[in-house]
This record gives C-alpha cells, structure tokens and sequence, in this order.
C-alpha cells in the first residue's frame, strides 16, 4: 500500500469500474425486497452547489445501505427542464448574436434549446458522479423526453376530461423579465423598504375619503373605492361617486365584507386588474376591469398620459403630480412583502389575465389523509404541521407559462365550428366538425406539471411494465423544506389521483446548507463553496462525511472549508491503520483474508483476552447503534458513532495495545490478534461504506477483503453476534465495563504526565491503589499491558494503604483506584512550584477582569448576546484552569 492516501486517482478509478459492471443496476426479475427512491430531478441548467451536495449525499448513504441489506435497490436519476431558466440561458445567448427568439420563430427556437441541452445539460450529471451518487444511469431520465412527455400529456388529458383543468381570467402573479404567469410558490415574498401613499379622493358633491396605497401607479386602473357596509362613518357615501385624481373619472363608492374597517382609514382603493383581492370585489359588485400595464411592466394606453413608462418610473411621476395637485395628504415609510420572480428576481406584478387553472381542492383532500394517517411519514415530524397548512388552505395551481421551452398544452380550438378539446397526440381533425382548420394552445406548462409525477412517469407509466410494478411505491425521498409545496405536497396529490397510492413512504427534510454566520449561500454575498473545489482539495469521501457530520436531523449546516479537513484527517487514520494491519498480514502465510472478512473469524477462545472481547463488544454494539440511527434518519449520530469506533476504539486503542502481540515472539497470538481485527475491520469498512464508498472500496480489495470482480457495495450489511456467539467469544457488560474503567484508569495516568510538563518520552513509574482485591488482581494479570499504554518502566499496584507518601505523588480517582504519579527525579519541584504560582497568579488575574466585565450591567445589557456569551464561557474556562493549577500547587508545596 501507497504511504500516502491519494483520492484522486483512486475516487476517479473505482466509480468508473462500478458503473462500467453495473453495479448500480438491478432489475425486478432478480426478485427481493424492493427498495427505491427517485431524485429530486436538478435543473438541467444547474451546477452542483452545497444543497446538491448535501441532498444527494443523503441519498445515497441510505441507497448505499439499503443495497448493502441485500434489497433489490434502484436509484432513479434524471434531470429537469427547468422552463423559464432554460428558456432564459438560451435567450442570453441569442441577444449575444443580436436577436431575440421572435426573430427565429418558435421551432427554431426550439431546436437551438436541444442543442443547449445537449452540449451543456450534462454538467450536473457528471458533477453527481464525482460525488459518489450511486444512481443507476441506465435508467436517467429527463423531464422532457419521450416518455416523460407521454405521461404529461395523460395526466392534462384525463384532468382537463374530468374538468379538474379549466381556464380563466384571474389574477396571477406575472414577471415581466420573463414575460409569463408564475404559480403563488413560485413568487417568492422579500421584505421590502416601501412606503404608504396616503391619496384624497374628492366626493362628488362635496367632501373626500383619504385612503393609502402602496402601488400608487395602480391607481390609473381604479374602478371603485371600497367601505365596510357596517362602518357607520360612510353609510351616507354608499353608492355616490368619488373623482379619481389625475385621470378625473367619478367611479363610485361600494360596500363590502373584505375591507377592515379598522385598518387605515377604512376605506380601500380597488383596482380590478391588478390585485387579486380587488378582482373578486369586482366581480361581486360588476365592476369594470382597466389593464393599465403591459406584459413587459410598461404602462398602456389606458393609463393615459402615462404610456408607455416603466411601473416604477409611472410610480415616481404619479407621486409628483399628485403632490402637485394636492391630492398628496402625507408619505409614510413601509415595510411590507413583494414578490419576486424566483428565477429572475424582478418585482412579481398582479396582472389580470387568461390562464390554466387546476382545481387543487378535491386532489388535495386524499393527499391530507395519507399523511394524517401515517401512509406518509415526515421527518422531522413538525414539518407535517406545515404541510397541513398549506393544503387546507390551498388555492387553484395556476400551470400555464407564456414561454417556448417546456410541454405545450395539449388544447386545440377548430375555428371553424369554436369546439375546444384535449389530445393526447397531435390530432389530424375537430373531432365535432371533421375539419382540420384548427390550433393548438401557444402556452406551456408550468415546469412543475412534469415533476409533479416524477415517481412514477420514470418508471413508464402510463404503460404498465415490471418496474413500475415492483418499484412503485418508492420508500424514502431526501428533499429541502422550501419544495414541499412545489413538489412533494404535489406529488403526493398525483400518486393518490393516477396511482391509487402514495408515491413514497417517508419523506426525509434536511436544512439548508448555510457558511459559518448562519448566512443562506448565495453567489450575491460571495460566501458560496463550490463542492467541486473541496473534492479537488480533499476529497468526495471527505466531502460526504464531513456534511454528514455537521448535519443534524433537520437541522440548518453551517459549514466553512475547514470543517472538510474533519473527513479528511479521518480518512488518513484508517489508511494509515489499515496500512498497519496490511505490514502484518503480510508477514504470515496461508491465511484467507477473504474468508476472515466475510465470515464469522474463527477465534481460540483461549486465547481471547478482556481487551479482545471488547473490541468485540464494542464492535457489535455500533452495528446495532449505526442500523438503527440509519433506520431513523439520524445520519450524523450513525456517522459519529463509526468515527468513534474506528478512530478511538480500533486505532487509538486496539492498535496500540495489539502491538505487544503483533511485535511479540508467540505466533498464536499474532495469527489470532490479526484474525480478530481483520474480521473487526472489515465491519468496520462495511459500516463506513455509505459514507465513504471510495476509501471503503479501494481498503476492501487491497487488503485482500474482495476478489476482484466483488464491491464492497454488494456485501451485506454486518449483523450483530447472536447469543451463542457472543456467549462463546466470552462476551458480557461485566468485561466490557472493566476495560472501559482500565482505560480510563490509563487516561488519567497519561494527563498527570501531561500536567506536570514530563516529555512523552520518558518512561515513568506509577503506583495504582486498587479499589479491593479483584481489581489488584485483574490489574495484576494486564500489568504488560498498562505498562506500554502508560510507557512506563515500573507500575506498583496496592491495595488497602494511601497512594501518597511523604514525597510529592500527584494521584486521580477513578473507578478500578487511584493512579498516582512519583515526581522524585522528574521535575524540579521548587522549580515547578514557582511556575505553575506565576501562571496560577496570571490566571487570576484574568478572571477578575473577565468577572469586571460581567458584574457590569452596561456591559451585560448593551454587548451583543454573542459577546457576552464568549465572557460567560471564557469565564467557565479560566474557574476551571485555577482550579486545576491551584491542584497542582498544592502538590508541589507538600513535595
């Protein structure tokens, strides 16, 4: 084995093998239980960013797992269309030629979108690649492709037949970067520093109302103002007419329940075309409806003098005319939410306008009992409160988008006969009049329309076939809370509508992946990690176990480069012990790695000792702690329980402790210690596999673990000794406590050296008061043992009489005695003393100007929470260090 880990070429080597021998594959035919799970599509547009890296890692521990259980596992991949930001990247690129997509016409339009998607739209495929995603690739699929269309096109047909699809003039949130309607998630609320404009409006006849706006532009399309029928201050005005300022139209004055008598002044301003609240006040009361706006968020000719200005610069000029007029009473500062276009970031507008509806009601109510009813399960489980709350109370989903790119409604209008139809296919006459004048709808669906049956479209449907049989349902989905109403709430609505069944069991929410001042990653803050740059750096596996690490159950991630070099630094303990073992093995003939690996390790009981059984112990306790935290989506508590275990229990300990047998004359001992940490080891790289598949592989063949055409992936997952075998290794809590009290015993050693400045080098005596008899006895039989954990040259074991003695001998309480350390001829003690005084004095003096700091209330008040936190815990740390000095002082004083 290479001295040095070197992931790059070993990363780069193993995925290639296991995609080239189809060892992400498997097929319903092979029989077993199923599991699957269908990723959250990326955008064909996109990037691997921290989120991907995050998302993804999840999955594929779990798919890792699963198949390590022996389930027939499919991880099916894809990619999305992504509508409006596919459309946008290839418009860029024709205003770079100096044209625009009118210029080529549609199908053109198109063709150069394929073209795009076929040079660049793998980008993020290859980036999940070099992550480790073992998604089976036979199968990718895109949200656009054939089968996929297929299905768009059933599920449109089928609504629209059931007149669950309807189509209507409504308002709708509309982005005039992108020129098309957007669903109410996809406009995205910001808090936004406004202001309220306070307008008179004149009474016809005399007297006026004063009410505020915050879109005074909107106020050209004015068809009414609006009072509560109860309010009493304006019963007598009900019915008149006010004059709108600027445009000195008389529109009247109406009555109804939705104005809030006590907000404002009471009375509303209601613009039809431009506010969906207003638009239903308008059709109760017949009002007229005035556009005054453009697609493009200019203003039209019913604006009057205002055509043809940007919104915002008819806002500017509407203010100063009517502070000229003197309809202007007063302008107050606002913080309100404004919606923005999720893609483009451009101010959303309420705009009036035709668009396809469907009706959400009746598919969300089987949607909400399969998650009362526990068929679907959230994790964290308060995440489901929120899910309830947006699916009883859920609005009509708004799916058509005045775009090219993306599945075009299958509508078509004869304009001959005016008959309106869907068609699955493109059809060849009216099916009313047989005449074959007719068109097609120009929109498209919104992008969701196709995700929204990811889990089971991928799978072939609507055409019935083996893998949507035995894969569907699919078991887990890892997703971010800011899609469960994009996408999972939907999902679930098209499962129970087309499938008759959920489309998954559980649905695992993560956080979202933030830098180290809890800030979100964004590009605009210059704060973004690229997951790319930490695998170049580090490595995939580092990369994945690190975020696993960091990552609690549900949890935000803050994350920093540094924090990488956790999985990094792990990575090169296990190479580095497994290149230790490896130096061993080799030393010995006729030994079958393998079969110690993969069986049960056929141990002399005899020769086990109590340090063995631990290991032993320890091991088959983190194969049941590891399984169930997996069980239950605690990723990082299975991540940090396999960290403890290899890093302290294996290396930090066993290895230390094998040595006197691996560096020893008696050759029983060497082939057994090497046979219970091969079959140890290999557990442990079973354990390890999910999170770090490269490392995990590569260790698997180059200690001889796997024969060349074996995965690691593919082994099964470790079970726990049954009771017979644990009763024949010798296994019990009574052992294990022992070695866990012998090293803790050790550890208290080691820092009395570390405390009284002795160089590791030297090798010491200790004296260990036992606690009774058994424990001088067992202390007694593991005396070589203690000596070399402690490298200590003497150890006196008492029992019955004081540690101490005259001369100075520093000593820790632990549960098998006290371990105390002889100072005679290691340090000079007066020497010392006046040492650890000073520090001790330093000390002190540090505390008071920390404890100054807190008894003052200006401070403790006026500081940041942050700051004053940091001086409460420096003040913990520096009690604590007096304490330990003040310990040691003693010490020397009565030396």
């Amino acid at each position: 084995m290479d001295k040095h880990y070197d992931p790059q070429t070993i990363e780069n080597k193993w995925y290639q093998w296991w995609e080239q021998n189809g060892h992400f594959h498997d097929e319903p035919a092979n029989g077993g239980e199923p599991y699957s799970v269908v990723i959250p599509p990326p955008n064909v547009t996109g990037i691997l960013h921290m989120g991907h890296a995050l998302n993804n890692t999840i999955q594929d521990v779990l798919v890792r797992w699963r198949r390590m259980q022996g389930r027939n596992t499919v991880w099916m991949p894809g990619t999305d269309h992504a509508g409006i930001a596919t459309q946008n990247v290839v418009e860029k690129a024709l205003r770079k030629e100096g044209m625009h997509r009118r210029d080529i016409g549609r199908e053109k339009f198109l063709e150069r979108v394929w073209e795009w998607r076929k040079e660049y739209g793998g980008t993020i495929v290859r980036q999940l690649r070099k992550l480790g995603a073992s998604c089976d690739w036979s199968r990718e699929r895109f949200t656009m492709d054939e089968g996929l269309s297929e299905s768009v096109s059933e599920v449109f047909c089928r609504l629209y037949d059931e007149g669950l699809i309807y189509r209507g003039n409504y308002i709708v949130n509309w982005c005039p970067r992108c020129h098309t309607a957007l669903s109410d998630e996809e406009s995205e609320h910001q808090e936004t520093a406004g202001h309220l404009w306070h307008i008179r409006y004149p009474v016809t006849g005399g007297g006026e109302l004063v009410l505020a706006t915050t879109r005074p532009e909107t106020m050209l399309g004015d068809t009414a103002v609006a009072v509560n029928p109860a309010d009493e201050r304006y019963q007598s005005l009900i019915g008149k007419t006010v004059m709108l300022p600027l445009m000195n139209r008389d529109i009247p004055v109406v009555a109804d329940d939705y104005v809030d008598r006590e907000f404002g002044t009471g009375v509303v301003k209601i613009t039809p075309a431009h506010d969906p609240n207003d638009f239903w006040v308008g059709q109760r009361h017949n009002l007229p409806v005035m556009d005054v706006m453009n697609g493009d968020g200019t203003m039209n000719e019913l604006a009057g003098k205002y055509v043809g200005l940007d919104r915002f610069e008819c806002r500017k000029q509407v203010v100063e005319d009517l502070v000229s007029a003197g309809f202007m009473v007063k302008i107050e500062p606002h913080q309100h939410a404004v919606g923005h276009c999720y893609r483009c970031d451009t101010v959303v507008e309420p705009r009036l306008s035709k668009q396809w509806f469907v009706r959400m009601k009746p598919l969300a109510a089987p949607a909400i009992e399969a998650v009362r009813s526990g068929k679907v399960c959230f994790t964290p489980q308060r995440w489901e409160k929120t899910y309830f709350e947006w699916m009883e109370n859920i609005r009509d989903w708004c799916i058509s988008r005045q775009i090219w790119w993306g599945h075009r409604i299958p509508v078509y209008t004869c304009n001959a006969c005016a008959r309106e139809w869907a068609a699955k296919t493109n059809p060849e006459k009216c099916p009313s009049c047989g005449k074959t004048d007719f068109v097609q709808d120009e929109d498209v669906l919104d992008t969701w329309f196709s995700s929204w049956l990811w889990p089971f479209s991928t799978f072939g449907w609507p055409k019935e076939n083996p893998d949507l049989r035995f894969y569907y349902p699919t078991h887990d989905l890892a997703t971010a809370p800011e899609i469960i109403f994009f996408w999972v709430a939907r999902m679930i609505m098209a499962g129970c509508k087309f499938m008759d069944d959920v489309p998954f069991r559980n649905v695992y929410i993560h956080g979202t992946v933030r830098d180290d001042k809890g800030r979100k990653m964004s590009k605009s803050l210059g704060n973004s990690i690229d997951p790319l740059d930490i695998i170049a750096k580090y490595s995939a596996d580092s990369l994945r176990f690190s975020l696993m690490l960091i990552t609690s159950t549900g949890m935000d991630v803050y994350v920093n480069m540094e924090k990488f070099e956790i999985g990094r630094n792990f990575a090169t303990k296990v190479w580095n012990a497994a290149r230790f073992m490896k130096m061993h093995m080799e030393k010995l003939e006729g030994v079958d790695w393998h079969a110690l690996a993969n069986d049960t390790p056929e141990l002399d009981a005899a020769l086990l000792r109590d340090d063995d059984r631990h290991l032993l112990a320890r091991c088959d306790a983190v194969i049941k702690t590891v399984t169930e935290h997996l069980e239950k989506f605690r990723l990082q508590d299975g991540a940090l329980a396999i960290y403890d275990f290899i890093w302290t229990d294996f290396c930090d300990w066993h290895l230390e402790y094998a040595k006197q047998d691996l560096y020893g004359t008696d050759e029983a001992r060497r082939r057994q210690m090497l046979a219970l940490m091969t079959g140890v080891f290999a557990k442990a790289l079973k354990l390890l596999h999910p999170y770090m598949p490269f490392l995990t592989e590569e260790l698997w063949h180059q200690m001889g673990y796997g024969t060349s055409d074996e995965t690691i992936m593919r082994v099964l997952w470790p079970q726990p000794f049954s009771t017979t075998e644990a009763a024949t290794w010798g296994l019990s809590p009574e052992v294990t406590a022992y070695v866990d009290a012998k090293r803790e015993l050790v550890t208290a050693g080691r820092a009395l050296r570390s405390d009284y400045n002795i160089a590791p080098s030297l090798f010491v005596k200790y004296v260990i008061q036992s606690v009774d008899v058994a424990a001088a006895e067992r202390l007694q039989a593991d005396l070589e043992t203690l000596k070399q954990q402690l490298r200590s040259e003497e150890i006196v074991i008492v029992t019955g009489t004081n540690c101490s003695d005259k001369q100075a001998m520093p000593g820790t309480l632990c549960k098998l005695g006290t371990v105390c350390l002889p100072l005679e001829g290691l340090v000079d003690v007066k020497t010392e003393a006046a040492r650890v005084k000073a520090e001790l004095d330093k000390t002190i003096g540090f505390l008071k100007s920390v404890e100054a700091k807190l008894s003052n209330a200006g401070f403790v008040d006026k500081a940041p929470a942050a700051v004053v936190a940091q001086q409460r815990e420096k003040q913990q740390e520096l009690t604590a260090t007096i304490e330990r000095l003040q310990t040691l002082y003693s010490t020397f004083r009565a030396g």
